[in-house]
């Protein structure tokens, strides 16, 4: 009988702060927002609130775009 409570098979989604779209974490790319710039964590491991890139050519070049958007707020 398989343990309901196991987390044996999941697989961690993130959502992309560019396009929005739900992908695997492991296809994402984290960064995070350090002295107003932008910090890629590749280890994920790095601490402060991570966020989530696709590493598509898109969105990356919408990441400095998305920064100036997110100072304003």
């Amino acid at each position: 009988m398989v343990n309901k409570a196991s987390n044996a098979g999941h697989i961690p989604k993130r959502t992309c702060v560019i396009c929005k779209r739900k992908r695997e974490k492991s296809n994402l790319v984290r960064f995070i927002i350090k002295n107003d710039s932008i910090v890629f964590d590749y280890k994920q491991r790095m601490p402060g609130r991570g966020y989530y890139c696709c590493s598509d050519v898109n969105c990356m070049n919408k990441l400095e775009k998305w920064m100036k958007k997110r100072k304003k707020k």
